[in-house]
């Protein structure tokens, strides 16, 4: 199976550019997006020169803010919307899809913000309970874990891990314990593990022309709960792609 992920930064003017071409080209089975900026319907909408894809979309309470979806050639037993809980399930941040032998989740953490201004939301309560939920599914089928999970987990996952760390969102100490502490319960970085490695980046700041120049950050990520890593036998970067200020990541499973 062929996985893709990839945080559009607004699926509509995403779509404007090469979105289509680019999901039609990767041939991928299922597909995590995140950072929609847009409603079901819109979504699908969006999409709907697609073929052959399952649609389903997550947006936030607030118009036009985060937003998940996943794209599936497969039906899917099940889709979970949120991760059951109130506090954590307003702003469309997490989907679910079951199927046979695994759980694919997409997912766009919670950014820290302006100031770290929401740190200790993102590092105290959402990492906790999304790694529980994690957990859980894990307990019934492996779990394979797609999206934007807003940190650099190592100083060669940042072009400049010293003038940012603890003070710039996505490399805060809290934040890279929360990555530990995800890999210490049982999933495994699937990029770091294949290439351990090698310097490549899936975020760069359009304000500062990072891409041109290379000044990124590995914000994006294909996790896969243990017992899956054998079967693991690609995990790539897409920097070939463009059309957001991310670009997408590959996952394939024999």
């Amino acid at each position: 199976m062929r996985f893709l992920s990839f945080n559009v930064n607004g699926i509509r003017a995403c779509a404007k550019k090469t979105l289509i071409d680019d999901l039609m080209n990767s041939q991928a089975d299922v597909i995590g997006l995140q950072e929609t900026k847009a409603t079901p319907e819109q979504v699908k909408e969006t999409l709907e020169a697609l073929d052959g894809y399952y649609i389903y979309a997550y947006s936030a309470e607030k118009k036009g803010y985060s937003g998940t979806a996943i794209l599936s050639k497969i039906k899917p037993l099940s889709v979970t919307y949120g991760i059951g809980i109130n506090e954590h399930d307003s702003e469309g941040r997490c989907i679910t899809a079951e199927y046979d032998d695994l759980y694919y989740v997409t997912a766009y953490i919670p950014n820290a913000g302006s100031g770290l201004k929401r740190l200790d939301y993102r590092s105290q309560r959402w990492d906790p309970a999304f790694r529980s939920y994690l957990v859980d599914l894990a307990q019934t089928k492996p779990v394979v874990l797609c999206g934007d999970l807003n940190v650099a987990h190592q100083p060669i996952d940042i072009a400049r891990p010293k003038s940012n760390y603890n003070k710039s969102a996505g490399y805060t100490q809290a934040e890279i314990d929360g990555f530990t502490a995800l890999l210490n319960a049982g999933f495994v970085d699937t990029f770091r593990h294949l290439h351990p490695e090698e310097v490549k980046y899936s975020w760069w700041s359009y304000r500062t022309r990072g891409r041109d120049r290379n000044i990124g950050w590995r914000l994006d990520y294909f996790m896969v709960s243990e017992r899956l890593l054998p079967k693991v036998s690609a995990s790539l970067i897409r920097n070939d792609i463009f059309g957001s200020d991310h670009c997408p990541v590959e996952l394939v499973l024999d």
